[in-house]
């Protein structure tokens, strides 16, 4: 996949708005009822990177990321400071905030997920884009040392064990994770008169498939 893997300038995309998006096929019944399906086993995220700029330094700096990506070309991580990591926002990462799998004694690969809970429903988002020096890892209530008894994939979310967890045993771990997304326009159309003006330019962005 054509991705690069930095992060656009985080106090770039701080004010940003934006969050996940959802695909659903709905009909209408002659009866009245729906009948309503999705395409889409996950939700896709998009974002505003131009509601973040406050100066002309700051287009001259969105510009400059936006030419070294090729535009829609390459893919790029976004932070999102309204989800972030593997708790709530408040909290510092804990190894036992998510369970990413039930060890069977066999497996040494699982991977980052995080897991949305409500009204007694869950939705399990995989993580592909963890940050480096946040991922902290547990079986049962032990952490686990990173070089040691795990190794983890930045590129991917991949977490592989140099033994296998015993059967039976949780897997835990906690978290900060960046959004993979591409530019969604093909052009960026600023003005230093609107700027001045108040007028910032629209730069969407969009979640990519990893």
């Amino acid at each position: 996949m054509d991705f690069h893997d930095v992060r656009f300038p985080a106090r770039l995309s701080f004010g940003s708005m934006g969050g996940p998006e959802r695909r659903t096929e709905i009909v209408a019944l002659a009866n009245g009822h729906e009948e309503r399906n999705t395409p889409w086993a996950h939700s896709r995220r998009r974002y505003d990177a131009g509601v973040g700029l406050r100066s002309l330094d700051d287009i001259a700096e969105l510009v400059a990321f936006y030419e070294a990506r090729r535009g829609e070309m390459f893919g790029f991580r976004w932070k999102d400071w309204a989800d972030l990591k593997s708790c709530v926002p408040s909290r510092e990462v804990h190894f036992e905030d998510q369970v990413i799998g039930i060890g069977d004694g066999e497996t040494t690969l699982f991977h980052l997920v995080k897991t949305y809970r409500s009204g007694g429903v869950e939705y399990h988002r995989p993580i592909a884009k963890p940050v480096a020096g946040s991922v902290r890892i547990g079986l049962h209530d032990t952490e686990q040392v990173q070089g040691t008894d795990y190794e983890i994939h930045l590129a991917t979310g991949r977490v592989t064990f140099a033994e296998p967890p015993v059967d039976g045993i949780a897997v835990t771990a906690g978290f900060e994770f960046d959004v993979p997304v591409r530019f969604a326009t093909s052009r960026i159309v600023t003005s230093v008169a609107s700027f001045q003006a108040g007028e910032v330019p629209d730069v969407p962005v969009v979640e990519v498939r990893i």
